[in-house]
């Protein structure tokens, strides 16, 4: 991974845990795709998608997670779940944190399953 990437998911990593989000697992990988971030928010499940910008219009943030990529993030947390079935029964949501020198955007449940 790029620096850049990489030192932007330490950020949000460290963000969600100031939120008090529990990180469960980091850059997690299936054939189809990767999680950067897997977290529990209370009784949600939730995966993150980290993108980092060294600067980002406000406008631009729509177009950073197109359909395919959510795809791809939908089928990593279906095989995350299937080996971990304890979280099975639980809500999940999808998040995007986009990393930029001016801090960073939080958007919960920016995208559902129905891509």
């Amino acid at each position: 991974m790029p620096r850049k990437g990489q030192a932007g998911e330490e950020q949000a990593a460290a963000f969600l845990e100031e939120k008090g989000l529990q990180i469960l697992e980091r850059n997690f990988r299936f054939l189809r795709g990767e999680v950067d971030i897997i977290a529990l928010d209370r009784q949600t499940l939730v995966f993150a998608e980290v993108k980092t910008y060294s600067a980002y219009e406000i406008d631009a943030l729509e177009y950073a997670i197109d359909n395919k990529k959510q795809r791809k993030i939908i089928e990593t947390s279906k095989y995350f779940l299937s080996i971990n079935r304890k979280y099975m029964y639980m809500a999940i949501r999808f998040d995007v944190l986009f990393v930029s020198p001016q801090g960073i955007v939080h958007l919960a449940s920016a995208f559902t399953e129905g891509v």
